[in-house]
């Protein structure tokens, strides 16, 4: 059988001397100031629910405008291969912080803090680094609390207690009561008050202007909370910058959109063709664009690191893509959930000027669990042996180190609710012939296929299962994936 996965087991024990190489071509090719952003400030903007095919620096079809976010790629890099660690909102939102693929774990995030006490997460790590370390927006894994909690209590298990100094925000989506703003590790007020669910006609059920009934904050409204993260993000910049400390900031600003209840203020009702998502999208790259302003405004941008996701894919059907003739997904399968690439390839995108190429772009496979590690490699720090298990660095890439076609990290496994892929090279298996996620649909079963294989260089929509075709493939990549599943890391 053919083996032709390389080793990625090897860590850096090269990593300083590549480091101090990395930094005298910095420093003749972008002057004294771009070496000085060499241990740079690190915003990570992560949107929820934003398709591949959303944004026009990655569909030139798509039919929202996001300026913004074009600019921001235009002065960066772009990644056309980059994957959420799972297809859906927690899930993804674990693996990015801890650098651990999030079928290792169990998720009880309604009542028990997902990411363990002894877990290393970005925040944790970067503080140790002499980091201010800032959150805003959605959580989404869990707090320590009782099934008739009040609010009214200290909520263990969160932000604060998982690595970062400060925290606003909301515990999920903005369609999952209770509903309520915390600030550090206490409701800022308890959801006190009702809101009754909400539907939108002319669409699915789960769309539009959709949230679940049940408790609420009084100070809360559903359709403040976008402007509300701004505003707490552009603080959080303004009083670092007032501070005159020394020490780098970590912000990470998740927002809780273009995820349900899509709701656009008033200057974005009719702003796009693609009615209240693409008027919703349109109002989150305006407010992307307002902190990134922020940093201009500080005199950061040149030493920050910013990068800008998706947490999975939407919520978008055949039906929204033949009304509106946008493409949600872009030339990808499948959305929110699914084991299909619209379930998780995301755009995205890294800036850090003097450092990254602008308008460049990597076809490198990359996995939001990738982060811790790259971090470590940007401060040239190690990291702990049993931190970020499934994280490799891709940092040679950001910095023009590393050639596009010698990957940068071994196989992705993820899991799709039951549904496990795996995708290594080109190729990419999903062990059963169903999505997993919100297209509750299946491959085509007629020829006895029992699973899925796909080349994606020659077939980037997995529209050709090769399943049967390649069988030597099959028993290949699924003893890789056997393997990974029974080993606690894919990193030595």
């Amino acid at each position: 059988m053919r083996n032709d996965i390389p080793d990625f087991s090897r860590r850096s024990g090269r990593r300083h001397t590549r480091h101090l190489l990395t930094a005298w071509m910095i420093l003749l090719l972008h002057s004294a100031a771009a070496f000085s952003s060499v241990n740079p400030h690190i915003v990570i903007i992560l949107v929820d629910d934003m398709g591949y095919g959303d944004l026009a620096c990655f569909n030139p079809e798509s039919k929202i405008p996001t300026p913004q976010i074009d600019r921001l790629a235009a002065s960066g890099m772009r990644f056309t291969d980059a994957h959420a660690p799972g297809p859906l909102c927690h899930v993804s939102r674990y693996g990015l912080l801890t650098g651990r693929y999030p079928f290792r774990t169990t998720f009880e995030w309604q009542t028990e803090p997902v990411i363990k006490e002894d877990e290393v997460t970005i925040a944790s790590f970067l503080k140790t680094q002499g980091y201010q370390t800032a959150m805003v927006g959605k959580w989404h894994l869990g707090f320590k609390q009782d099934a008739e909690d009040d609010y009214t209590g200290v909520l263990t298990g969160g932000p604060i207690d998982r690595g970062f100094e400060s925290f606003f925000g909301i515990r999920a989506s903005t369609d999952i009561p209770p509903y309520f703003y915390i600030r550090g590790e206490r409701a800022v007020m308890p959801p006190t008050s009702t809101i009754e669910a909400n539907n939108s006609e002319g669409w699915f059920r789960n769309q539009g202007k959709f949230w679940r009934g049940g408790a609420i904050a009084p100070d809360l409204k559903l359709d403040e909370v976008l402007p509300r993260f701004t505003e707490e993000a552009i603080g959080v910049i303004r009083d670092y910058k007032a501070s005159k400390t020394d020490s780098p900031l970590l912000l990470y600003l998740a927002y809780p959109a273009p995820h349900t209840p899509w709701l656009p203020s008033k200057e974005f009702v009719g702003s796009t063709r693609v009615d209240l998502y693409g008027d919703f999208m349109h109002m989150v790259d305006a407010h992307v664009g307002r902190v990134l302003s922020a940093l201009e405004d500080a005199d950061m941008t040149k030493d920050t690191l910013v990068i800008f996701t998706s947490d999975n894919g939407p919520t978008w059907y055949e039906a929204d893509r033949a009304k509106y003739g946008h493409d949600s997904a872009g030339p990808l399968r499948g959305m929110k959930g699914d084991a299909w690439e619209g379930g998780h390839r995301m755009p995205f995108i890294a800036r850090w000027p003097g450092c990254i190429q602008a308008a460049s772009t990597s076809t490198q496979t990359i996995c939001f669990t990738d982060l811790l590690a790259t971090f470590a490699d940007i401060t040239t720090a190690e990291l702990p042996a049993t931190a970020g298990p499934d994280s490799f660095s891709f940092y040679p890439v950001l910095v023009g180190e590393h050639a596009e076609d010698d990957p940068i990290r071994g196989p992705i496994v993820m899991a799709a609710n039951n549904t496990m892929l795996i995708r290594s090279g080109d190729w990419k298996l999903i062990d059963s012939l169903r999505s997993g996620g919100f297209s509750q649909e299946a491959a085509n079963s007629s020829d006895g296929a029992t699973g899925q294989l796909y080349n994606l260089k020659d077939d980037p929509g997995e529209r050709n299962n090769l399943w049967l075709r390649y069988p030597e493939r099959v028993a290949e990549l699924s003893e890789q994936l056997a393997q990974i599943k029974r080993e606690p890391k894919t990193r030595n």
